[in-house]
């Protein structure tokens, strides 16, 4: 009864003194938002940290709500957040907390999956919370509810339905489907786990799939750098999956790791280098083997050949799919094709835009996406009859190994890590630097591989000194044949370099 009376006291006090009590659901408003602000800059980043937050802000919109007795403050305390938000982690830099660009698709991603986000579990829940607490203050006061309050309540059920139906969403736990055979039963002997590893001061995450736990140990490593393999070698990785234990990691800043980014100072070619490494003795440790197997693609092949030639005695073997070798000429080169290309076939659109741009490098990451991945003949080209769409970006990021926001954020890792590594990648020259490994070597390149990127593969691959060497080129690949020929992938690193290989 006590409590009651104070409560109604105090909103009776609120409603004789609405200026102070307005101030006062502000103060509330602007002290969460430096409080996340200084604490998560780049937004919720792990689901713990979204259903936290959404919690948290439906906890400040109900009391700003009641302090003001106002339904703007279900506009109107939002905006302040944002604005105060925004201020303070102005510290914090990249791609999606930047300065909003949606003048190209790149941009409006970035936006969707930085601000975009936000907006649902910071913004959403503050609104939803304003709502319900001018709705509740009539009630503490035991006023009568007039039939303005009374037609409010379909609105405000139906908010509160939405933000019920988010924290189920959010909450949803990732995993991975066991291996089953042909019918329908769980392989006896498989593993099929989601795992999180200390890797280099910052938990990140394997994917490990296979049909025999005591397979050999095949450790994937993503292009980007940025990007995640976990839903498309889970989708494309399958075969793999009879001959291996395929584990398959989200680099520091991707995926299911996209909350490790930062402090980006620690991010460098030389910690990526160190972490591969680490990953690999936690594999060796978990099952037991001297050394595993090493599939790079894109900048993964980078990170490949150096961990290799570091720690050589880790590896079996390694495999460079998609290989590079030296960023910065690929990507005059690859420039070069693009404004020929436009030049060709009279797009003067496509020419002004990249003559504006000019050639790499670029200090805007926008400009890469924009100036290096718009020419259609280097994603044009026919395909193994086993490609699945749902292997390639964004699909492949809609698949249950991640939770809502994992997926969401491995998108704006894309952008986040591509802006903090690629640049560091510009004095890398594999021809320089490693002119002999002390492993078998194998690279897949894809008959469809942009002339940019095979051609210094191909230079590298002849001059390279190896126990043995093998390159092979799959008719229907393209810059990812892991993907565009899944089938006959498996098939070259079982039938081939699996039986060159095993001790």
């Amino acid at each position: 009864m006590t409590t009651q009376l104070n409560s109604r006291t105090i909103i009776q006090a609120v409603r004789d003194h609405p200026l102070p009590a307005r101030l006062g659901a502000a103060a509330v408003v602007v002290a969460a938002a430096i409080g996340i602000g200084l604490v998560l800059p780049r937004g919720p980043m792990t689901s713990f940290e979204s259903v936290s937050v959404f919690i948290l802000l439906a906890v400040v919109g109900v009391a700003a709500g009641i302090l003001s007795r106002t339904r703007w403050a279900a506009l109107l305390a939002p905006m302040l957040f944002a604005a105060v938000f925004e201020v303070v982690r102005l510290r914090v830099t990249g791609p999606t907390v930047d300065a909003v660009r949606l003048g190209d698709i790149y941009g409006i991603l970035a936006f969707v999956a930085g601000r975009g986000f936000d907006a649902i579990v910071l913004l959403l829940p503050l609104a939803f919370g304003a709502l319900w607490g001018t709705a509740v203050a009539p009630r503490i006061t035991g006023a009568v509810p007039t039939r303005k309050v009374r037609l409010r309540r379909v609105g405000i059920a139906v908010s509160g339905v939405v933000a019920a139906l988010l924290l189920v969403a959010l909450v949803r736990p990732a995993a991975t489907d066991p291996i089953l055979d042909a019918d329908g039963n769980v392989v006896e002997g498989s593993i099929a786990e989601l795992v999180t590893v200390p890797i280099g001061g910052h938990d990140q995450s394997l994917m490990l799939r296979g049909a025999d736990a005591d397979a050999p140990v095949l450790l994937f490593l993503e292009g980007g750098p940025g990007g995640t393999a976990t839903g498309s070698m889970r989708v494309a990785g399958k075969p793999l999956e009879d001959h291996f234990v395929v584990a398959t990691w989200d680099q520091r800043g991707t995926g299911a790791s996209a909350h490790a980014l930062e402090p980006t100072s620690t991010l460098t070619l030389d910690q990526m280098i160190a972490d591969a490494i680490e990953v690999t003795e936690y594999l060796c440790d978990r099952f037991d083997e001297q050394a595993i197997y090493v599939v790079g693609s894109s900048w993964g092949t980078t990170l490949g050949v150096l961990a290799v030639q570091q720690r050589p005695d880790l590896y079996h073997a390694y495999v460079g799919t998609g290989q590079m070798v030296d960023q910065f000429e690929t990507d005059t080169l690859m420039y070069a094709e693009s404004l020929a290309y436009a030049e060709r076939v009279g797009d003067e659109a496509f020419a002004d835009r990249l003559r504006e741009i000019g050639e790499p490098p670029y200090d805007d990451t926008f400009a890469y996406t924009q100036a290096l991945a718009a020419n259609p003949e280097w994603v044009d080209y026919p395909r193994g009859e086993d490609y699945d769409m749902r292997a390639e970006y964004p699909q492949s990021l809609f698949v249950g190994e991640f939770t809502l926001t994992e997926q969401v954020r491995a998108a704006a890792g894309m952008f986040e890590t591509f802006a903090v590594l690629y640049p560091q990648l510009e004095d890398v020259d594999l021809r320089r630097t490693v002119l002999q490994l002390e492993v078998p070597v194998y690279l897949i390149e894809g008959a469809y591989e942009v002339p940019g990127r095979a051609t210094l593969a191909y230079e590298w691959f002849e001059e390279l000194k190896a126990p043995s060497k093998q390159l092979v080129v799959f008719d229907r690949s393209g810059h990812t044949p892991q993907r565009d020929e899944p089938g006959r992938f498996a098939d070259f690193l079982a039938g081939v370099v699996l039986a060159e290989t095993a001790a």
